[in-house]
């Protein structure tokens, strides 16, 4: 009888790398496949915005990356949550392996937001409730990286850090509600909307799904490929350590 299928079981190391070995670089085609297509479609093919022009466009850039900031972070969350729960090491490495794509993210939301605000409100930044909060997780991005460099012993790093996870993830949901918990911010509320009235007219609206689609697609094999590396950095440096004990 076959054995029951389990997502615990791709915590098994060999087993992960035996299964994302064919999926990354599928992934990582269709994401830059999608990419292309949303960027061609949405700066080329789409008209200017009756009060914001061209500026519009970078639309296409800031919605997706500041979505994938917010989500890279609840993404670590769980991975953490699970490691600190169950002790699976593939989950700590996952989260160490996102970190810097969800910073990577957050820094292209935080500089296409500043180039779409300064034509929108006549200045770069603003200490609006969602520019401070999205600020702040950029950030614990940082002292997030910054533990798992300073620490050597890698299960105590991934204690520390799960930690840390925990309390930034209080500035991910801020950053992602604020323009709800505070009306008087400058920042518009959400483009996409489970109110189809809320939601950016539709031609802009189509493009932007795609490039949505493929920030997740990218984000996802970018992970995938960073955790292969952590693991196989892993089990170098046990190697190294039986080396030097023999």
């Amino acid at each position: 009888m076959s054995q029951a299928f389990s997502i615990w079981s791709y915590a098994n190391p060999t087993r992960f790398m035996a299964t994302t070995e064919r999926a990354v670089p599928v992934l990582g085609g269709l994401a830059g496949g999608l990419l292309a297509l949303g960027l061609i479609w949405g700066f080329f093919f789409t008209p200017d915005d009756y009060r914001q022009g061209a500026t519009v466009k970078i639309i296409y850039l800031h919605v997706p990356s500041a979505m994938m900031a917010i989500n890279a972070w609840a993404m670590m969350l769980v991975a953490s949550l699970i490691w600190l729960i169950r002790r699976h090491h593939v989950s700590a490495l996952a989260a160490k392996a996102a970190a810097p794509v969800g910073i990577t993210m957050t820094l292209i939301a935080l500089v296409t937001g500043a180039l779409w605000g300064q034509p929108m409100w006549g200045t770069f930044w603003a200490w609006d409730p969602r520019l401070t909060s999205f600020l702040i997780l950029f950030l614990f991005y940082l002292g997030y990286i910054a533990l798992w460099q300073a620490i050597e012993d890698p299960d105590t790093a991934a204690d520390l850090t799960s930690v840390l996870c925990l309390v930034g993830s209080v500035f991910a949901v801020l950053s992602r509600y604020a323009v709800n918990f505070w009306n008087q911010g400058l920042h518009q509320g959400a483009s996409l909307s489970l109110d189809k009235a809320e939601n950016v007219s539709d031609v802009f609206y189509y493009p932007l799904l795609v490039c949505i689609a493929a920030f997740v697609l990218l984000f996802v094999a970018l992970v995938l490929a960073r955790t292969r590396t952590e693991i196989r950095a892993r089990r170098l440096a046990v190697l190294e350590a039986r080396e030097r004990m023999e």
